[in-house]
């Protein structure tokens, strides 16, 4: 395909240099013709006795300067159309580079070959920036959400702890809510330096081979109390299975898809955990009959901050970071996560990782 590409390219060129040739050609023989019959008409009203060779001479001197006049009024009538064109993009370069997104090159107007498919690109290179910049602002905004929620918990109840007259029981109370706003502070600062770092590519895999059933295996067990709080049932169906990956980083797609599952389940309900190995992929499924997802959240879950409904953000608190962590790693072990669920009905995440 990039040899047919190349080939095309070349006879592009080639058939454009034949064409400019081709006019040089066409426009210099009509030079020289309109000189040939200009020196004609004048020298049928005053004969001049010179030699052959000097006629020749003035005829081509005419020849030139006929050429070097049509040239000149190519430019005047070309030149200040290219020059507005390429203002017009120099001005959108600046803007761009101040930050300035909103840009459409050629606005009702159509330019054809490199100069349009130049200002394509500056249009198309505009919009996937401004696309950037409002995904930046946006984390911003959210990030100052996030941490403006607890620290204003902080601050109200350091205030409330100042008062004379609270009882023991209540400063105990009020210093366990700073002491949990706390920990949340961390914990999103935690997860925000994860998710750079990841994204950043920074992080080095530490791949080496283990037993991912023996993984998930110990996964649950961690997380026993929490789910024999709920009276949850647990089935595993697990093959034994040795990948080659981060184990670390593993645990932490596990970890946090286990906790989900175990947070949005109701009481005395299940939860399944199935690993399959196939010819060419490792395939982990964890999934459970809680109170599912919306299929208009199921697109964005996950986005960074994106929390989704009301009913689940009421059934736990988390910053919406898990599931953007959760991707990023499974993308760097160069595997998939995909989500089925229907609300009221359950959620099933499914893990693929190549073999």
């Amino acid at each position: 395909m990039t040899e047919v590409k190349r080939g095309l390219s070349t006879f592009n060129i080639a058939l454009r240099l034949a064409g400019s040739i081709s006019v040089l050609f066409l426009s210099s023989g009509g030079a020289f013709s309109l000189a040939y019959w200009l020196t004609k008409w004048f020298y049928s009203h005053h004969p001049l006795d010179l030699p052959e060779y000097v006629l020749q001479l003035v005829n081509w001197g005419l020849g030139i300067l006929i050429l070097i006049f049509l040239i000149g009024i190519v430019n005047v009538l070309t030149v200040p159309k290219q020059r507005a064109v390429w203002k017009e993009m120099i001005d959108a370069l600046k803007l761009m580079a101040k930050g300035d997104f909103n840009i459409m090159l050629g606005s009702g107007k159509k330019y054809h070959g490199q100069v349009g498919d130049f200002m394509q690109s500056i249009n198309d290179m505009a919009y996937e920036l401004k696309k950037v910049e409002q995904m930046r602002q946006q984390f911003i905004s959210n990030v100052s959400h996030e941490i403006q929620s607890p620290l204003t918990s902080i601050r109200g109840f350091a205030s409330t702890l100042q008062r004379e007259g609270l009882s023991l029981e209540e400063q105990r109370h009020y210093l366990s809510i700073i002491e949990k706003e706390t920990t949340r502070l961390s914990r999103i600062s935690d997860n925000l330096l994860k998710l750079t770092t990841l994204e950043a590519e920074q992080q080095q895999l530490d791949l080496h081979p283990y037993r991912l059933d023996t993984q998930l295996e110990n996964i649950v067990l961690a997380c026993e109390p929490q789910w024999l709080e709920k009276e949850l049932e647990l089935e595993l169906d697990l093959e034994e299975t040795t990948v080659t990956a981060s184990e670390e980083m593993l645990s932490q797609v596990f970890v946090n898809l286990i906790h989900n599952a175990i947070k949005f389940t109701p009481a005395r309900g299940n939860i399944k955990i199935k690993l399959r190995r196939t010819v060419n992929e490792v395939n982990i499924v964890i999934a459970d009959n809680g109170i599912g997802i919306a299929k208009e959240d199921q697109l964005r879950i996950f986005e960074r901050f994106y929390k989704g409904d009301k009913q689940r953000t009421r059934t736990a608190d988390g910053s919406g970071l898990g599931l953007s962590i959760v991707q990023k790693i499974v993308e760097l072990h160069n595997g998939r996560i995909e989500v089925a669920s229907k609300l009221n009905e359950g959620s099933a995440f499914e893990v693929t990782f190549p073999d």
